[in-house]
């Protein structure tokens, strides 16, 4: 492994848990009145306190064998996995700040791509897509030394389904992607938030995050997880003004947040409502659309393009690279309870009142109000609607959405749009929304 020295390595067919020691100590001086040095140990405290920094990454092909590997500031602890549906490569560490460049689309031997970003409070990912399945032959931590970087190392062989899923059963490790993960994942929420009086709470959810970034702007590369959360945090600082309400952002940063726990904060803090942000991309015969899109549930989408905006949102777990093997099956029973009129109405209405309202500063879509099968939108007892401020595949809106001053425009139609629907409700029960 060249002048570096591997630190450990302990491998469990595709799980592999590798522990790093702490690196060599330095020595430092801080003058302080009277040239007073630090310790060895202090310094090395000072230099661990900020995260390592992924500064380069690597492939190299040699026949069956594909080796990824990616330069640190130090070193840090990692474990690695494989998953199927798609093949892709799992390699969990501790945070990390990225400064390298997103891939190219061209893949090398058995990468296809991969991606990166903020996991958990404390945990960074990367993801690896393959080209087809494979084994990890190495997974490891090496400390550097003469002139050599400390890297994460990866070997990946390739093999054929059977023998992937023989490995597969052999993993020592299960579902690490899922378990003890989950726990941790977005804002801590006290059990229950006080169900009677007090401002109406309103839960935004900033889609994306951390590992996934959304769609990006093929003309300025700006990534939907940032733009939606701009907006979201000048939305939540409008809603919150005058104590009117109460907010709570399913993210307030660049984290990965999973499909079911966004809806599960909501049902917890008994949400009154529910308004999830993204931005829409779109290519083909439409690929010219622009505007603001209002998406309320349905177990049948309206139309074919919003079906399959759905299935690709729906696959924002996936892409994180969570093990959906052994999702719970309460999502059957989601979609059952999905039959209660009332709160599909008021869904129903609060969209039509929120196109209504951002109509008048900003662009709409030709077909505005749609309906599909959105994973975040079932929790059966809230009303809930996805909003897709624009088109990140059109460059006119790009710059809309990237605008400070748009931002706070469309904020304040949505923060109107609210006002007008729970206006509506405390005056009684409403009547069935128009269709359209």
């Amino acid at each position: 492994m060249g002048a570096g020295r591997i630190i450990a390595v302990v491998v469990a067919a595709l799980g592999l848990a590798v522990a790093s020691p702490s690196s060599a100590q330095t020595t430092g001086s801080l003058t302080m009145g009277a040239a007073a040095r630090a310790t060895p140990a202090a310094a090395e405290a000072a230099r661990t306190a900020l995260p390592a920094v992924v500064v380069a990454a690597h492939v190299g092909v040699e026949g069956q064998r594909t080796r990824l590997t990616f330069d640190l500031t130090r070193p840090v602890e990692m474990r690695a996995f494989a998953l199927a549906d798609p093949y892709r490569v799992i390699v969990d560490l501790d945070e990390v700040n990225f400064h390298i460049a997103p891939p190219q689309a061209q893949s090398r031997g058995l990468v296809k791509t991969f991606r990166f970003g903020l996991f958990a409070p404390g945990k960074s990912r990367i993801v690896i897509e393959l080209t087809g399945p494979a084994t990890i032959e190495r997974a490891l931590t090496i400390e550097g030394g003469e002139g050599t970087p400390p890297r994460l190392h990866l070997d990946l062989v390739r093999t054929d389904a059977d023998g992937f899923r023989r490995a597969m059963t052999e993993r020592a490790v299960s579902n690490i992607a899922r378990r003890g993960d989950r726990e941790t994942l977005g804002p801590r929420l006290s059990p229950r938030v006080e169900e009677d009086g007090g401002p109406p709470l309103i839960v935004i959810d900033p889609g994306h995050g951390g590992i996934d970034p959304g769609a990006i702007a093929p003309s300025t590369g700006d990534e939907e997880k940032m733009i939606v959360l701009d907006f979201a945090k000048v939305l939540r600082d409008k809603l919150a003004a005058g104590g009117r309400y109460r907010v709570l952002m399913t993210r307030d940063r660049d984290i990965f947040v999973p499909l079911a726990d966004r809806v599960r904060m909501a049902r917890d803090a008994r949400a009154q409502l529910f308004i999830s942000v993204h931005a829409d991309s779109i290519r083909g015969a439409n690929e010219n659309a622009r505007g603001v899109t209002v998406y309320t549930l349905s177990d049948r989408a309206s139309d074919a393009d919003s079906e399959r905006l759905a299935e690709r949102e729906n696959k924002a777990d996936a892409i994180a690279g969570l093990d959906l093997s052994e999702e719970p099956s309460e999502v059957a029973d989601i979609l059952i309870d999905l039959t209660r009129r009332e709160t599909r109405i008021y869904s129903a209405n609060f969209a039509r009142t929120l196109a209504g309202e951002m109509r008048q500063v900003t662009r709409m879509h030709t077909l505005p109000l749609r309906s599909a099968g959105f994973q975040v939108l079932r929790a059966h007892d809230i009303p809930s609607v996805l909003v897709e401020l624009g088109f990140v595949t059109s460059r006119r809106d790009v710059e809309m959405l990237t605008s400070a001053i748009w931002r706070e425009r469309t904020a304040d139609s949505v923060s109107k749009a609210v006002d007008q629907f729970f206006a509506a409700r405390n005056r009684g029960p409403v009547a069935p929304a128009a269709r359209r």
